[in-house]
């Protein structure tokens, strides 16, 4: 199968996945941006979007090890598919470091998770349609709890030195600062007594 099949193939074989019901984020509209994200700085390469299809493939919020499974189910189809190996590993550690556990270690995963993350220097109205989207996938989980544990999360991104690995990506630091503090500020009035 050649690279161009293989990549229409991909993305064939997870959309069933991103159409889920729970999904109101994490689903093919998010891939897509990603994937565009790198295109127009012209960084999209085969393995960067066969990581985008594959990076929340599983995607269940109650859960724990979204990645890892994303990575497993994505990885058998790829074996399936006849890849090569050291296309099977090498898109299995991009797909993990969309963990955000720790800083990426090489250019590809860099770019990855920039892309990932590139909706948070996004303008306000979508970042706002954003954070919305998580609320709705969470929506079991009681207000207050959401809360304290949404703000923890948007905590850990401000709290880096950066947010953007890479250059091509860095523009967007800014906005991304100026709406993670203002969502941050919004969680923490709703939690102080009236």
């Amino acid at each position: 199968m050649g690279q161009r099949e293989l990549l229409l193939a991909a993305e064939a074989f997870a959309l069933p996945f991103y159409t889920e019901p729970h999904r109101a984020y994490h689903n093919a509209d998010h891939v897509r941006a990603m994937l565009d994200a790198l295109a127009s700085r012209g960084l999209l390469t085969p393995v960067l979007s066969l990581a985008a299809w594959g990076h929340d493939l599983v995607y269940d919020p109650r859960a724990e090890g979204n990645e890892e499974r994303s990575a497993e189910v994505f990885g058998g189809w790829l074996r399936e598919q006849g890849a090569p190996p050291e296309l099977e590993a090498d898109v299995r550690t991009l797909i993990l470091a969309t963990r955000h556990v720790a800083p990426p270690t090489t250019r590809n995963e860099a770019l990855l998770v920039d892309a990932d993350l590139s909706i948070l220097g996004a303008d306000s109205q979508t970042f706002a349609a954003y954070d919305a989207a998580i609320r709705q996938e969470y929506s079991f989980v009681p207000e207050e709890a959401y809360r304290s544990g949404r703000a923890r999360v948007l905590r850990s991104f401000l709290d880096r030195e950066r947010i953007f690995s890479t250059s091509e990506f860095a523009g967007l630091e800014l906005q991304a600062r100026t709406n993670l503090t203002a969502t941050l500020e919004h969680l923490q009035e709703k939690n102080r007594p009236t």
